[in-house]
């Protein structure tokens, strides 16, 4: 029987949190902002704006706390690597033994990359291919989570074909609404994620008998930026009781992924409870004797990052006034696609109350390019920097090059230095992946 997924180290001692919602990071020192040591006024004028930053101490401050909550209950945490991809904080991660939850054969090769054993990659999602499936069980990661009888099949086949046995867990959709924005809620039975739970017995009862499988456990994931606490406490109830049941058929269940979605604060507003979700995990599940993970993004990376923008003009708009600033939706999607709304910070102090609020507009050729209106920026003027906040989650990670727009630099500070993690991406090098290739068949006549 495969080893259960590996615990990382004991955390390091961290400093107590600041005041809930504020950056812990980011400070002004002579009314300039700063990430950590570095002025974000100094890192604009080395590599242009916009850009993402993200804190080293952040993150690691951030394992340090969710590993410091659950790790007594011998809960492993494995991040979700779609919420920030770059290899540079993957590494970070993967340093203080943090484990990888993938969704694709690109995200595999990233975690790979970064130095995490193969043994704490968990590979999640609900359409992976033949080649992506068999590139896993090559690799030999911890486990594949099964979201489909007919994905179930294909594994089989791909193990079979490779002379490998799969280590899989079947993910449950256990009907339970997260509360949060329709598109990123993953687990009502409408969803295309999981298996319903009413199935899941007599798939895992067959799963058990294919010869090329070992079904394990059970993995489910109910969405994402959860707030409160009560849909988790519900969809691990039910997994539990799916547990008792499996076990009383005869089958055997040893390990859980209970997923992530664990939300941020924002503001004023602290966010949930560390303690609180932990003891809801003892609750629930810490009598089964299972081994136990979760898969939080968003908690960990979100407000490690930045986003810096540039004021490019000022215009009057009927009853506020307009921003035009140089990031946009191409950029920072999250506004655009779950009308998300980031705090946003001055880079240099507010130069004092303006009469209206102002809006945030970014230059892209769509009405959906708009930030939000904000009250308490002071008076703007072009060439102002300012710092979305909270963006290291889900920020760069969907940037895309629309209107043929740049991918803009992300940057590291650790102390009083930074390095660039990622080199801007202009239409230079984009046009190069454009070069046509040779035809393939016959010329058409004429």
């Amino acid at each position: 029987m495969p080893e259960a997924l590996a615990l990382s180290s004991a955390p390091p001692a961290i400093a107590p949190l600041s005041t809930p919602g504020q950056p812990r990071w980011l400070s002004r020192q002579d009314g300039v902002l700063h990430a950590e040591g570095v002025s974000l006024a100094d890192i604009a004028q080395s590599v242009g704006t916009p850009f993402y930053c993200y804190s080293a101490s952040e993150l690691r401050r951030g394992y340090a706390e969710l590993t410091s909550a659950v790790g007594p209950l011998g809960v492993a945490v494995c991040f979700a690597v779609k919420a920030n991809s770059n290899l540079n904080v993957l590494t970070e991660f993967a340093r203080l033994g943090c484990g990888m939850d993938i969704v694709s054969g690109g995200e595999m090769d990233r975690a790979l990359a970064a130095g995490t054993p193969a043994s704490r990659i968990i590979f999640s999602g609900v359409g992976k291919t033949r080649d992506e499936i068999g590139r896993a069980l090559e690799a030999g990661l911890h486990q594949i989570n099964v979201e489909s009888a007919a994905e179930l099949d294909v594994v089989a086949e791909v193990a079979q074909s490779l002379g490998r046995r799969a280590t899989v867990a079947l993910r449950v959709n256990p009907d339970v609404d997260a509360g949060t924005h329709a598109k990123i809620t993953t687990a009502r039975k409408d969803s295309k994620f999981g298996i319903a739970i009413g199935d899941v017995p007599a798939l895992y009862a067959r799963a058990a008998k294919m010869p090329w499988v070992e079904c394990l456990g059970l993995a489910v994931h109910i969405g994402s930026q959860v707030q409160n606490l009560s849909p988790f406490r519900h969809a691990w109830a039910a997994l539990a009781g799916l547990v008792r049941q499996l076990r009383a058929e005869g089958l055997t269940v040893t390990r859980l992924d209970l997923g992530g979605g664990l939300g941020i604060g924002s503001g004023a507003e602290p966010g949930p409870d560390l303690a609180e979700y932990a003891r809801i995990i003892a609750e629930t599940v810490g009598d089964l004797g299972c081994a136990v993970n979760v898969e939080p993004g968003r908690w960990l990376s979100a407000r490690a990052g930045i986003l810096v923008t540039e004021v490019l003009y000022l215009k009057q708009g009927d009853g506020a006034g307009f921003a035009v600033v140089d990031a946009a939706m191409n950029d920072l999607m999250r506004p655009a696609l779950y009308d998300a709304r980031h705090p946003v910070l001055t880079v240099h102090a507010p130069r004092g109350a303006a009469p209206l609020p102002c809006r945030l507009v970014g230059p892209i050729c769509e009405s959906s390019d708009d930030f939000g209106s904000y009250a308490d920026l002071g008076e703007l003027k072009s060439g102002d920097l300012l710092a979305f906040d909270n963006a290291g989650a889900y920020g760069a990670s969907m940037s895309s090059t629309y209107n043929s727009r740049a991918l803009v630099p992300e940057v590291l500070v650790d102390g009083d230095r930074f390095r660039v993690i990622r080199q801007r991406t202009g239409t230079d090098r984009l046009l190069q992946l454009e070069q046509p290739g040779p035809w393939t068949g016959a010329p058409s006549a004429g």
